[in-house]
């Protein structure tokens, strides 16, 4: 009788190890192909995206490249299962220049568009992009200059419409050369446009093989430089309001 005790005991025990086995594998799954975390390192996307950010990136939105999985093994080249980014979306991608670095922007050019921003006015095919003021903007982390940030409210071509910040006037932004999008590429700007590394200057052009995925949604979000190992800290410094908001 012992002896069956025993072995109902290790047929639990493997039936649980089991189990644990094919959550994890499920989870890898989840990640690899559909749905991946990101945290938001940096204010280049204020007031949209927040250091202390964290989302959801919607993997399958573009279709798989091999920067889409782990360690981005040459399985293959191009994209496969491809879907085309709409101007507007907010896209996480592999920096052209070193492609181990994730970058997160906004989608402003496709492939053949022209793009210029003059007097802090962005341009798309020659055409102005719609801008009025929304208000005004103060950071919660080290992004605080100590004084509130004017906001416009931008409206694209196709209806999409998002906030942006102008922090100085006549910045190295503020005024560019004209841009035009190849093939298999796009441009990418940050949404606080005086404080972003984007496709006006080093980033460049993106290739379509780049993209990762399509900012879906943001599930948890810390202000105040509050690390996400600082337990004790999330009662005072929880964004709630910006738990499970949508990306737009």
């Amino acid at each position: 009788m012992a002896e069956n005790i025993e072995k109902k005991k290790d047929s639990g025990l493997w039936e649980n190890v089991k189990v644990i086995i094919q959550a994890l594998l499920l989870a890898v799954v989840i990640r690899t192909v559909f749905f991946q975390p990101f945290t938001i390192p940096s204010g280049s996307m204020m007031p949209t995206l927040l250091v202390g950010d964290y989302i959801f990136v919607n993997k399958f939105a573009y279709g798989y490249s091999k920067y889409s999985l782990p360690l981005s093994p040459d399985l293959f080249s191009g994209r496969i299962f491809a879907s085309e980014p709409k101007r507007g979306d907010v896209v996480v991608f592999r920096f052209p220049p070193n492609p181990d670095i994730d970058y997160i922007k906004r989608l402003i050019g496709l492939p053949g568009d022209k793009i210029q921003v003059r007097d802090s006015i962005l341009y798309v095919n020659d055409k102005a992009v719609q801008r009025v003021p929304d208000g005004m903007f103060r950071a919660d982390d080290n992004y605080d200059t100590g004084a509130e940030v004017p906001v416009y409210r931008e409206t694209l071509d196709n209806g999409v419409n998002f906030d942006t910040l102008d922090v100085e006037q006549d910045s190295r932004g503020d005024n560019t050369r004209e841009f035009i999008v190849p093939e298999g590429h796009y441009f990418m700007m940050g949404d606080n446009r005086d404080n972003s590394a984007d496709s006006r200057f080093d980033v460049g052009f993106v290739p379509a093989q780049n993209l990762v995925g399509r900012a879906s949604m943001i599930f948890f979000s810390l202000g105040n430089n509050t690390s996400f190992t600082q337990i004790w800290k999330w009662p005072t410094n929880l964004r709630y309001d910006r738990i499970f908001k949508s990306v737009e």
